[in-house]
């Protein structure tokens, strides 16, 4: 049986409808860049999210960016994040001509250890940037503590937890500010690229805001340096669409990993959920010393799996001048080489599920 990663066709299909009226109503409009959809999906975000201010824009990465121009990061401050992440988080600390500071992560949550981070701190610490990775939220009590302590601002990377929650609230208010991702494997994904930037603070917003649209508070008028990354008008109108759906998304996703846990409980690690958070399960990852072995072997049996993440940062080569060796966080390399994410999207069938478990049972018999 075929089990593939992901299948956005079968996520998609079911709003075909809605798509291609969407398409006709921005088509009709002619607002392609900042128009009516737009507003109307950055409020809808904002209320779902409960933050006073949402703004769309071209994709994750930009939103990092965008988020640490605001925080005036700039040559020679320090950034504190985790090495165990897609490279984009530390991607644009460095792009900014600033240093990535990396803290080791928890073994079981995979997200930053808050314990390690007031070690890490200088007096060039500028931000401190946890990531909610696969979909569960840092534990943002310990590292808001320090950072206020500290007067460093705070940047969440939600970039995979779109509808997770932190001791009941979504995240997304936080931090000073948070960015979301809407690449097309996302919870909440866009049928191109597309990013959200939300916050709480009235200054922080009307910033980003600026930066997104070459910092002109009107036409061809500059107050501030800016770029160009704005969310397109057709995948704000998708993405208001999926909007309807996502807390059923997400409850799918959970209900696979309740199944995986317990058909996988006793041959693999399976995740843990903190007490304080809901999981949203953006990846399913379990975790073996035969990882590589297992996804052969899954792979032979025609079931899609990722690795999410097989290097950490510090290891990339691009990062090699940061001087951090082999054992310089030794949780996370030990994470890259064991994870493995498995499918879990909200179409996948109970059959699929039963025959992805049953073939990893296999390989451990």
């Amino acid at each position: 049986m075929k089990v593939p990663q992901i299948d956005l066709w079968a996520h998609h299909e079911p709003l075909l409808e809605e798509f291609k009226e969407a398409l006709e109503r921005v088509i009709k409009s002619s607002q392609f860049i900042l128009g009516q959809e737009e507003k109307d999906f950055e409020a809808a975000a904002a209320r779902y999210l409960d933050v006073r201010h949402a703004v769309g824009v071209g994709n994750g990465t930009d939103a990092l960016a965008i988020c640490l121009r605001a925080m005036d990061v700039g040559p020679g401050d320090e950034v504190i994040t985790t090495p165990f992440t897609f490279i984009a988080t530390a991607e644009v600390i460095v792009a900014l001509g600033a240093v990535p500071v990396f803290v080791d992560i928890k073994p079981d949550t995979y997200n930053i250890a808050p314990a390690k981070i007031e070690a890490a701190i200088t007096e060039k610490t500028k931000v401190i940037l946890p990531v909610h990775l696969y979909g569960q939220a840092a534990q943002m009590k310990p590292i808001l503590d320090i950072a206020n302590k500290r007067n460093i601002k705070v940047l969440e990377d939600s970039a995979q937890a779109f509808g997770s929650t932190y001791k009941g609230k979504r995240v997304g208010g936080f931090g000073d500010l948070t960015i979301f991702s809407f690449f097309p494997t996302k919870n909440l994904g866009a049928l191109g690229d597309g990013g959200l930037i939300t916050t709480d603070n009235d200054g922080l917003y009307e910033k980003c805001r600026l930066i997104r649209v070459h910092g002109s508070p009107k036409k061809y008028y500059h107050t501030l340096i800016g770029q160009n990354s704005r969310l397109d008008t057709l995948q704000a109108a998708f993405l208001r669409i999926k909007l309807n759906h996502i807390e059923t998304y997400n409850r799918k996703r959970a209900d696979n990993a309740a199944a995986y846990n317990d058909g996988l409980k006793d041959v693999v690690k399976v995740p843990v959920t903190h007490p304080d958070c809901n999981h949203i399960y953006h990846q399913y990852t379990i975790r073996t010393p035969k990882r590589d072995e297992l996804k052969a072997f899954l792979n032979e049996a025609d079931i899609g799996v990722g690795i999410h993440y097989p290097y950490p940062l510090h290891r990339q080569p691009v990062l090699s001048y940061l001087g951090l060796g082999e054992g310089s966080f030794p949780e996370s390399e030990a994470a890259a080489r064991e994870v493995m994410s498995l499918p879990c999207y909200p179409e996948l069938t109970e059959e699929q599920r039963s025959w992805v478990i049953a073939r990893i049972r296999e390989f451990f018999s």
